[in-house]
């Protein structure tokens, strides 16, 4: 077989090893970082004009 060849049984071997995922009980998460924003409704020529004024910049 030469460099590069199609291995069928390898190609498989990495399917069944990706398709397989082991999650244990202390895997969750306690502790969440980062930051939330809501959309403020803005109508929508306000979001117009702040787009307009973005792609002037």
């Amino acid at each position: 077989m030469s460099i590069g060849s199609y291995d069928e049984d390898e190609h498989e071997r990495r399917e069944r090893k990706n398709s397989s995922v082991d999650i244990s009980e202390d895997d969750t998460r306690t502790h969440y970082e980062g930051k939330v924003e809501f959309d403020s409704g803005d109508s929508a020529e306000q979001l117009l004009d702040q787009f307009r004024k973005i792609k002037k910049n």
